[in-house]
C-alpha cells in the first residue's frame, strides 16, 4: 500500500449519474461531463462507468481528451467543448469527435477537412447568451448560421450554450439566457434545419431549471457527489465519490513550547502527540490548510497543525490516545461515520469544490473501486 492514495468509488458515480438522469423528461438524456480527467476522478474510468450507465454522449475540453478515451476503447459520441487545434483536425473528424463551433475560420477548416475525406463533419454551434465567455455573441448569431449552414461536409448536429448563475437562488438571470437560447433555435428552424440536440442545462440546471433541459443535459460537478451551491432550490441524494487517504507515519510526544514545522508557525502549548502524515501540496493538499485544515483518525477529527509542506502535515491526536503509527488518516471522505467534504476543505482555501477535486485528483496513487463488471 502507498503512503497516500486516492479512492474513487464508482458505484458512486453511478448513484450520482441516476440523480441527475431521473429527473429528466422523456426526450433528454445525458452529456457526462469528463473533462480535466472527470475533475480529477480518471477519465477513462469514469466515461466507460457512464456508458454503462446510459449516457448518450461525453464533453471534455481537448481534443487529446477524446483521444485517449478512444484509445481505451469509448465509442459513443464525444464533444471537444473548446473545438478543434489545426492540426488535430483531420484525425479528430477522421475518430468521429464533434466539435464546438464558435468561430468561422475553424468552421472553414472542419470543412475543408471533411471535404478532403468524404467525410460528414457534425458540429455544435455555441452562442453566447450571457456569459461573457466563449460562444458566438448573440448579435453576429444569425450571419454565422448563414454561412455555417452553407459549409459543405458539415451538418449542424446541436446548438448549446452555458448558464452563467444557475446555482444561485434567483433564477431571473438564468431565465433570460434560456429566453435567447430559445431564440437562436427559432433561426436555426427559420432556415430549415431540424436540429438533433439542444443543450445549455449544467448540474444548476438540471436540478433547478426543468423547462431547460432540451434534448441534452451536461451533468459536471454532481456526477462527483458534490453540490453546485448552496443555494439550489431542488437539492439532490448526492454521494462522495473521491476519498483521499494516507497513514501516520510516524507518532512523538512533544514537550510544551515546542514549535511545529516550517516557520514555526505552530508551538505547542501542552505536552502534545504529534502525528507525522505523508502527505502536502504535492499530493494536492493545499497550503493554505496550515493550522486550518482537519483529518480524520479512529473516525474522530483532528487538526492540522503547522504549515503544510510539500510531502508532509503534522496533525495534534493528544485528544486521541489510541491512535498508533500506521493508522489510517482521511483527508478527504468518509471513516466511519465521520465526514469531511470537499466543500468545507474549499471554504478553508477559498475556493470551490471544483478545484479541491482537480488538485487531489493529480495524485499518482489511485483506486477505483465497485467498478462495473465487463
Amino acid at each position: 500500500m502507498p503512503l497516500s492514495w486516492v479512492e474513487i468509488d464508482l458505484e458512486a458515480l453511478r448513484h450520482n449519474y441516476f440523480q441527475a438522469a431521473g429527473r429528466l423528461g422523456p426526450n433528454a438524456s445525458v452529456i457526462g461531463v469528463v473533462k480535466s480527467d472527470a475533475y480529477g476522478h480518471g477519465m477513462t474510468a469514469v466515461a466507460k462507468e457512464l456508458v454503462t450507465c446510459g449516457a448518450s454522449f461525453l464533453a471534455v475540453s481537448k481534443y487529446w481528451e477524446a483521444a485517449d478515451l478512444r484509445h481505451h476503447g469509448v465509442e459513443i459520441p464525444i464533444l471537444v467543448l473548446l473545438g478543434f487545434e489545426a492540426e488535430e483536425t483531420e484525425d479528430a473528424l477522421l475518430s468521429r469527435v464533434r466539435p464546438a463551433v464558435f468561430r468561422m475560420d475553424h468552421a472553414r477548416r472542419i470543412s475543408a477537412a471533411a471535404v478532403k475525406h468524404g467525410v460528414t463533419a457534425l458540429v455544435h454551434l455555441k452562442v453566447d447568451t450571457g456569459m461573457g465567455r466563449l460562444g458566438v455573441p448573440m448579435s453576429t448569431v444569425p450571419s454565422f448560421l448563414d454561412e455555417l449552414l452553407a459549409l459543405p461536409g458539415l451538418s449542424l448536429e446541436g446548438v448549446l450554450s452555458h448558464f452563467a448563475v444557475a446555482d444561485e437562488w434567483d433564477k431571473s438571470y438564468s431565465d433570460r439566457q434560456v429566453e435567447r437560447f430559445q431564440e437562436v433555435l427559432k433561426m436555426v428552424a427559420a432556415r430549415g434545419c431540424e436540429l438533433p440536440y439542444a443543450h445549455i442545462s449544467n448540474s444548476a440546471g438540471i436540478l433547478d431549471l426543468p423547462h431547460a433541459h432540451f434534448q441534452l443535459v451536461r451533468p459536471g460537478i454532481m456526477l462527483y457527489g458534490s453540490p453546485p451551491s448552496r443555494e439550489l432550490i431542488q437539492p439532490a441524494d448526492l454521494r462522495p465519490v473521491m476519498s483521499f487517504k494516507s497513514r501516520i507515519l510516524q507518532l512523538k510526544e512533544v514537550l510544551p513550547g515546542q514549535p511545529i514545522g516550517y516557520g514555526r508557525t505552530y508551538v505547542t502549548e501542552r505536552t502534545a502527540r504529534i502525528a507525522t502524515v505523508p502527505v502536502g501540496y504535492d499530493d494536492g493538499y493545499s497550503r493554505l490548510l496550515s493550522n486550518r485544515g482537519q483529518v480524520l483518525i479512529r473516525e474522530k477529527r483532528a487538526p492540522v497543525v503547522g504549515r503544510v509542506s510539500m510531502n508532509m502535515i503534522t496533525v495534534d491526536v493528544t485528544h486521541i490516545p489510541e491512535a498508533m503509527e500506521d493508522d489510517e488518516v482521511v483527508l478527504l471522505g468518509c471513516q466511519g461515520n465521520a465526514r469531511i467534504t470537499a466543500e468545507e476543505i474549499a471554504d478553508l482555501c477559498g475556493t470551490i469544490s471544483y478545484e479541491i477535486f482537480c488538485s487531489i485528483g493529480h495524485h499518482r496513487s489511485k483506486f477505483f473501486l465497485h467498478a462495473t463488471p465487463s
